[in-house]
């Protein structure tokens, strides 16, 4: 079920429109009255789930002021006032249209906002803050801006629309946290954010298409009656996203480094449409679902530019490591570990380093599983490409060095390839299973992990001077490795290892090690 879920979230672009299409058709063969019954559960499924992933410790955190401040102000400060400005002049004598436009330009920002900034390589960590401030000040605010820009058109209940985001907002996010804390403590942090918290995206999707199915039936014979009001409605919400994205991009590149400024893109345009759909067809009575097709609608545009948008990221900010020489990568949410980076050259440190190629050295330890998570971040921040080496210890000399009996030398080779080749052959499946398995919960983490397991490398021979000959051989920017295993006598052999291949290597070593 979960794969199906999670799939379906995946393509919102496809999802959203068929189930448009499938509540027009409900509503066209039905009384769809009793729908509304089903509005509450619903809302419930859509807000809920994306409360447990809210990462509310974040917002304490500094290092983006700027961005921040930048990013609420256009979210609080311009963008409902474009949206209320297009409202009276494509909805004039339709306010809960007007509203429906309103609300979708209102409520900053969605979980997707996390995601996409991820995508064009962003600074994901500055667009988790965002998400939490502008859904903790859009939720406070909604009802006074409503008030203010809606109350002379149609009658606005402020406390009841308040008593509606603290049901729709407040208490899932109590109930959410909540409920993270209790999986951390059972099942602990890495497990949280590997296997349970992206379930509960897929499960808000359901809510999601729920309640724009019920949207959609509801209003399904006044559509029949004017089929051309969904493209009148898609107009001005494509006029918002338009002005949103331009002057967001424009301000992201003039005041901020290319990091941040994606994250601002995405943290202001990004609108909660989850929580605006709530809103609007609970606290407004029957002429809500009125409201609530607006921003059904605007699902499309904004799940469909914001796809666009990522491609063209880079041709406006510049790639990663260039435009912003004070960005710096992004490490991934479950890592713990302390990175100790070495370089050699004695130009190094004197340039803007950028990573195309990464070697990632792994024994198959915990350790360096944990390491991955650094390579497919640094790679997905950069856009470089991650290759995986594990070199098999020579059995030949492993042999020599316990018995005292040469096995090398003559014809000798045939030998030594008899007793290397089980290894081998063992090491490169077991490189393919932790590549499958360790791939499975890297890219539900970190999207687009670069990591590929037809990149695989396996060697035999000493493993600092394979890693080595590796790195200077293949051009590539940067190694990556773990400094121990499971017990001591990897600890001891693993730590010489990485302490040779700093020494020795010809480009810079990321070493990642588990805290104690």
């Amino acid at each position: 079920m979960w794969k199906y879920l999670q799939k379906i979230n995946k393509n919102l672009i496809m999802a959203i429109p068929v189930m448009m299409l499938s509540g027009f058709v409900a509503g066209m063969l039905m009384n769809a009255a009793p729908l509304k019954q089903l509005i509450v559960p619903f809302t419930f499924l859509m807000v809920y789930p994306m409360m447990v992933t809210l990462k509310i410790k974040k917002v304490i955190e500094g290092g983006d002021t700027k961005a921040q401040i930048l990013t609420q102000l256009i979210n609080f400060g311009l963008i409902p006032f474009i949206a209320f400005g297009l409202g009276t002049i494509f909805f004039k004598d339709q306010p809960y249209m007007a509203l429906g436009l309103l609300m979708a330009g209102l409520v900053p920002t969605s979980g997707m906002t996390i995601s996409w900034t991820g995508f064009a390589k962003g600074n994901v960590e500055a667009a988790v803050k965002m998400t939490v401030i502008g859904l903790t000040l859009g939720s406070l605010a909604t009802p006074f801006y409503v008030r203010a820009l809606m109350g002379a058109t149609l009658e606005v209940d402020i406390a009841a629309v308040m008593k509606q985001i603290v049901m729709i907002v407040f208490i899932p996010m109590l109930a959410g946290y909540a409920t993270q804390q209790v999986l951390v403590k059972k099942y602990g942090q890495k497990a949280f954010q590997t296997r349970l918290a992206p379930r509960f995206p897929a499960l808000s999707t359901v809510g999601v298409l729920g309640i724009v199915f019920i949207a959609m039936a509801l209003k399904a014979k006044a559509i029949a009656g004017a089929p051309q009001l969904l493209l009148y409605l898609l107009t001005p919400l494509a006029i918002i996203y338009a002005l949103n994205f331009t002057i967001s991009t424009v301000i992201g590149k003039l005041l901020l480094p290319r990091d941040d400024a994606i994250a601002l893109v995405y943290g202001s345009v990004m609108r909660n449409l989850s929580i605006a759909l709530a809103i609007a067809i609970n606290a407004f009575g029957p002429q809500g679902s009125s409201a609530a097709l607006v921003v059904a609608m605007a699902y499309i545009i904004q799940v469909q530019s914001a796809a666009w948008y990522v491609k063209y990221a880079d041709g406006i900010f510049g790639k990663p490591g260039q435009a912003a020489p004070a960005a710096r990568p992004q490490e991934p949410a479950v890592a713990t570990a302390a990175p100790q980076m070495a370089t050699s050259g004695a130009g190094a440190l004197a340039m803007v380093p950028t990573f195309r190629n990464i070697l990632y050295a792994t024994d198959l330890s915990e350790t360096a599983r944990h390491a991955v998570r650094y390579a497919c971040s640094i790679g997905n921040q950069f856009g470089a490409a991650v290759k995986v080496l594990h070199v098999v210890p020579d059995q030949t000399d492993l042999y020599a060095s316990e018995t005292g009996i040469p096995v090398k030398g003559g014809n000798g080779n045939a030998d030594a390839n008899d007793l290397n080749r089980p290894a081998v052959e063992a090491a490169i499946e077991k490189v393919h299973q932790r590549i499958r398995e360790t791939a499975s919960n890297v890219v539900q983490e970190i999207p687009k992990c670069p990591l590929a397991a037809e990149e695989i490398i396996v060697k035999v021979g000493d493993p600092a001077k394979q890693i080595i000959d590796t790195a200077q051989s293949g051009d590539y920017d940067l190694v990556i490795m773990g400094t121990h295993g499971h017990t001591k006598f990897d600890d001891l052999v693993l730590g010489s290892v990485a302490r040779d291949v700093v020494h020795a290597s010809p480009v810079p070593v990321l070493t990642v090690r588990l805290p104690a």
